[in-house]
């Protein structure tokens, strides 16, 4: 087995989830990422872990074959709950066979099925989780990257010397824990304010999210003022979604548009109230992502860009007495932020053209 893999396994196991004897281990994970699959079996199976393999989360072709199938009418499986419930630790595994498996079912569908998962999804957060990627051909492909070459990719981002990268974050949380306000100037297409008063800011170090590589937090829900060009593109739901313009007054997207697959966006937004709302704002940092794949999960983490998510907030970036934003959904889209760019705190330049205030080659 690729050295890597194992390497790989054991950060998830023991940076990212801090497994332990006797825990109850869920992998959810397609049959292409078989190899870290045995070898976190492996590492599982050294510390006395209880290991249990699924592929409910990333089995697309199973979950296509269902929703199209459905009437759209869903309900909660108990029987899926229960079993989060009697878990400790829950680890996801991004990689599959086709990555626009489910482009063919009904965003309104897709929506549905989506809400009545929800509770699912939220006794997966109160686990000991983490979501990482395997760098199967597909996913090379739709980075237009070789096989190896992706995987030299993904390991470059995956491996390394998470207390480093979370020293480097470290500064960037400084500056906005205390903060009130934040704005997000970006060309002359994006021009954002958002107050961030009393929410944490959070330093994603691999722990969650793996690789991670980005401070995050919170923005109050009724406070975002003005809009975004979001000029890197996203798949959702299978379909690739490109140049999304949000619009924003007292904290809803008033109106919105998209230049591909623009009905999927508006199904996002309909989804439930929370959807029109921005429910986190993330600063990406990890400069070992150096270039766009058409993955999220390293995508929003890039240096030189800012992301933010429509939908669900994370509760630990809520500040005691403020307001989550609750949702369904939770849908990140990124701004570049490498030149005619800034973003300020309480009205201070701490980032130009994607080059920080504490680091060299910042101008003011």
């Amino acid at each position: 087995m690729d050295p890597r893999i194992r390497e790989h396994a054991e950060i998830i196991a023991n940076h990212s989830v801090d497994l332990q004897e006797g825990d109850t281990v869920i992998i959810d994970a397609h049959p292409v990422a078989e190899d870290l699959v045995v070898a976190l079996h492996e590492v599982i199976g050294e510390i006395g872990a209880n290991p249990l393999t699924t592929n409910q989360r990333t089995g697309a072709r199973q979950r296509r074959a269902y929703l199209r199938a459905g009437d759209d009418e869903y309900e909660t499986p108990a029987h899926e709950l229960a079993l989060i419930e009697e878990t400790d630790v829950y680890i996801a595994i991004r990689a599959g066979d086709n990555v626009t498996q489910t482009s063919d079912v009904d965003p309104e569908t897709s929506a549905a099925y989506q809400q009545a998962r929800q509770p699912i999804l939220e006794e997966r957060l109160s686990t000991r989780w983490c979501l990482t990627q395997f760098p199967a051909p597909a996913n090379a492909q739709l980075a237009e990257m070789s096989t190896a070459g992706y995987e030299e990719f993904v390991w470059d981002a995956v491996n390394k010397d998470w207390d480093d990268q979370r020293a480097h974050q470290a500064n960037m949380v400084e500056l906005m824990d205390p903060a009130s306000e934040i704005r997000i100037k970006s060309g002359e297409t994006t021009d954002v304010t958002m107050s961030i008063d009393g929410n944490p800011t959070r330093n994603d170090y691999g722990e969650h999210n793996l690789p991670g590589g980005e401070v995050f937090t919170a923005p109050v829900p009724d406070s975002v003022e003005g809009e975004v060009l979001f000029d890197m593109p996203l798949y959702h739901q299978g379909r690739e979604i490109t140049d999304v313009y949000l619009e924003f007054e007292g904290g809803e997207v008033v109106s919105h548009s998209a230049a591909k697959n623009e009905e999927t966006l508006t199904e996002v937004l309909n989804t439930d109230d929370g959807a029109r709302r921005l429910g986190e704002l993330g600063i990406g940092m990890n400069r070992d992502i150096d270039q766009f794949t058409y993955n999220m999960l390293f995508d929003e983490k890039m240096g030189d860009t800012v992301h933010m998510a429509v939908g669900r907030a994370y509760d630990d970036t809520v500040g005691e007495g403020n307001e989550a934003n609750a949702s369904a959904v939770h849908v990140d889209m990124i701004v570049d932020m490498s030149e005619d760019s800034l973003i300020e705190i309480d009205g201070e330049v701490v980032q130009r053209d994607g080059t920080f205030v504490f680091e060299d080659g910042f101008e003011q």
